[in-house]
């Protein structure tokens, strides 16, 4: 059992103290010979101090103006399509700005101030100093003279002012700050100002110009847009004449005469069914009915109508006759012709409806044979216009294609001829450089005294400790000296007690204590509101770290177990530790998932890994969270399912468990750990380990890992659930770093204290 009231270290106190490499200075005695030698300080650091002042005194002062500049890159909105296409993005205006600042400082602008400011003659920036020496060499004509004119060998002005010029941008702004350093503080306003008018008129200018270049080449360009349009409209027509294209803007002559010869046919035919349906009409009534004037045409004639009445007052005085004379009478005989010449003529009226129906089919079907033979003929000639039509429409299709790029051209070219004149820049200047009231440089005479000071007394204390330790060095013994030889001898013990002595020496380093209480967690009550895209372990229903707490006794603790962890792993490795309880309640899995939460707090990037595949807590906890998205190690998983590492929204990856045998799930969870260390995408590895009793799979486990943390519950015996671990570890209890005493929903303790 681990004693927390006793030192783990086995080494021995006289060991310890022969053993201790001694200090490598004493601060007292350091002192007292840096007091004895105060003086000398003292001295040493006023005299440097009078020789700063001597040199600043004699350094030439520096002044620095500051003129600054509002650099819009969005400019102003004059016409619908500028030049350039305007940036939107933050990045892209943050370039435009950059690169406008660096327009300032560009040789353009530079040559235009030097020009108006005549910079060229000034001494300062490279322009000729004619002393009394120089003036009279030139009156006796022995001065030297230059190959160049001065008026036009700009170049060391240039470079001069280019070195006087520091131009700074405010960041997350559109501010350029124009600062100017010159050796008078009115030249130094002067060129500041003198700079910002400059770039702006060189931005004016640079506008002007880029659109004056656009509508040269655009103009340049319409003439022989105008010819290609030209020549292509005219093999247009050439072609329609050559083959027959005749028509209005929308249809061909051709198609519109194939259209109404198809309506006339369709007519026609249906008048041939017309003049058909009444022939047959008229043939049927006669041959079925015995009266021949019962056909519909009959009835509807008055000719027939006024021969059937005369038919009827006939056959009524035949009637008549009848009864009153005999067969034989002239009267009977001449009543009975009457009937039959007016039955005679009604038959004959009905044949000629008979023979009108007959010719007005006959000429219907003529008619519609007709128009189907013309029909025909200019079916024919369609479809030779429809494989020539082929041809016309690319013909078609090229003009319309000149016709735009032409508009285009030509539109576009009047739009930046207009645009010459406009300038659309909304660069300005926000404050103007005015005249500087300190030096920039040297700095204050007091601040150039104390530095001069300080580095004095510095130098003086550094030059009398090391001549101390020189005079300290040669009244050593030398390595030759035979009494240091003898004293080594004696000083040095024999391989095997010296291999003895460290290994009984070898400390077993206490495991640090942590106590989790209420104070330190909130609860929270999971499922109830959506997690969105990403899962949240706050949403869990676990017990989780209090916000905007990182100073509490809890989370120091943690983090003194994972520098504890950090120095028992390799250097540049991943962080792996094990967090391992007894009982199967979720004491282990909150604990781990706080753990994991501090580290994260602490700007670690956590991966926790579920281990214990009996329970499967914390990845039924994630399972339940919603949608997640894979963390940046994509294809990290563990057994045959793949089960992907979870970002969540805390900072945490976690990997849930795996459904396979036991062996099989531990030797995924090794391979996961490999390739964590192995990419090294993760700072921190902490696994949800297995509660006793442990299997042979998970002491294999335990061996991969570099720090193991045990959490007790309150529930339980602490001691004896302390003694249960620390035999289960057997050689694993020296990776032991740290203990938390679990006291969330703890029961009150009668009559027991633990360590």
């Amino acid at each position: 059992m681990l004693v927390y009231d006793q030192p783990l270290n086995r080494t021995r106190s006289s060991d310890r103290a022969t053993t201790q490499p001694p200090l490598g200075f004493d601060v007292l005695a350091l002192s007292r010979l840096l007091w004895g030698r105060r003086v000398m300080i003292v001295a040493a650091a006023l005299l440097c101090a009078i020789v700063a002042v001597m040199i600043g005194k004699s350094l030439t002062p520096r002044y620095t103006a500051t003129a600054q500049l509002y650099v819009d890159p969005r400019e102003l909105q004059l016409v619908d399509r500028e030049l350039t296409p305007r940036a939107q993005d933050v990045s892209g205006l943050s370039m435009v700005v950059e690169s406008q600042a660096r327009l300032i400082t560009s040789n353009s602008v530079l040559l235009q101030v030097i020009q108006n400011t005549h910079l060229a003659k000034d001494p300062e920036f490279g322009g000729e100093t004619r002393g009394i020496l120089a003036s009279l060499l030139g009156l006796l004509g022995l001065g030297s003279h230059s190959t160049t004119d001065p008026r036009h060998d700009l170049t060391p002005a240039l470079d001069a002012l280019s070195r006087h010029i520091t131009i700074r941008k405010t960041e997350r702004s559109f501010v350029v700050d124009v600062e100017v350093w010159s050796h008078e503080a009115e030249k130094a306003a002067l060129l500041a100002n003198a700079i910002a008018n400059a770039y702006l008129a060189e931005s004016r200018n640079s506008q002007a110009s880029a659109a004056r270049r656009a509508t040269s080449d655009l103009s340049g360009r319409l003439k022989e847009l105008q010819q290609k349009l030209r020549d292509a409209e005219t093999a247009l027509a050439t072609y329609k004449a050559q083959n027959n294209f005749v028509g209005t803007q929308d249809t061909l002559l051709s198609d519109q005469q194939l259209s109404a010869s198809n309506q006339r046919l369709a007519a026609a035919h249906a008048a041939t069914l017309d003049a058909q349906a009444r022939y047959d009409q008229i043939e049927a009534g006669r041959h079925a009915s015995s009266d021949p004037g019962a056909i519909v045409e009959a009835l509807q004639s008055p000719t027939i109508a006024n021969l059937r009445a005369q038919y009827a007052e006939a056959r009524k005085k035949y009637a008549e006759l009848t009864a009153e004379l005999g067969p034989l009478h002239p009267s009977f005989k001449q009543m009975d012709k009457q009937v039959e010449d007016l039955r005679r003529t009604i038959n004959e009226e009905v044949e000629r409806f008979a023979q009108s129906a007959k010719n007005d089919l006959t000429r219907a079907r003529d008619y519609e044979a007709s128009l189907n033979k013309a029909l025909e003929t200019q079916k024919r000639q369609s479809v030779q216009l429809s494989q020539a039509s082929v041809r016309l429409r690319e013909l078609e299709r090229d003009v319309e294609a000149n016709r735009d790029v032409y508009q285009t051209f030509l539109k576009r070219s009047r739009e930046t001829e207009e645009q010459e004149s406009l300038n659309t820049s909304a660069a300005r200047i926000i404050g103007e450089a005015t005249l500087p009231q300190r030096r920039s440089f040297p700095p204050p005479m007091s601040l150039i005294a104390m530095i001069g000071f300080m580095l004095g007394a510095l130098a003086a204390m550094g030059w009398i400790v090391a001549v101390d330790r020189l005079s300290h060095e040669t009244s050593k013994p030398q390595p030759g000296d035979p009494e240091a030889r003898s004293a080594a001898s004696t000083a040095k013990p024999p391989a095997e007690t010296a291999t003895r002595r460290e290994a009984e020496a070898e400390p077993l380093e206490k495991p640090l204590l942590a106590r989790l209480q209420e104070s330190d967690l909130i609860r929270t009550l999971g499922d109830i509101l959506g997690a969105g895209s990403t899962a949240d372990v706050t949403r869990f229903g676990w017990p989780t770290l209090r916000p905007a707490f990182p100073m509490t006794t809890f989370l120091n603790a943690l983090r003194d177990m994972r520098a504890a962890v950090a120095r028992r792993s390799a250097t540049g490795k991943t962080q792996v530790v094990a967090v391992v309880g007894v009982g199967q309640s979720m004491d282990r899995s909150v604990t781990a998932l706080n753990f994991s939460l501090a580290a994260a707090r602490d700007g670690a990037e956590v991966l926790m890994i579920d281990a214990d595949r009996k329970a499967r807590a914390l990845s039924g906890k994630v399972h339940c969270a919603g949608k997640s998205e894979p963390s940046r190690l994509g294809r990290l998983s563990i057994g045959s399912e793949a089960s992907r590492a979870i970002k969540t929204a805390n900072g945490i990856s976690i990997l849930p468990a795996a459904a396979d045998s036991d062996a099989k799930a531990t030797e995924a969870i090794r391979k996961s750990l490999a390739q964590v260390r192995t990419t090294g995408g993760y700072d921190l590895v902490i696994l949800d380990g297995q509660a006793l009793p442990w299997e042979a799979d998970d002491r294999k486990l335990l061996e991969a890992v570099d720090g193991i943390v045990a959490v007790l519950p309150l529930s339980l015996d602490i001691n004896e659930a302390m003694e249960d671990i620390i035999t289960s570890l057997g050689n694993a209890q020296r990776k032991l770093a740290g203990v938390i005493l679990n006291e969330l929903n703890a029961p009150v303790q009668r009559g027991k204290q633990y360590a």
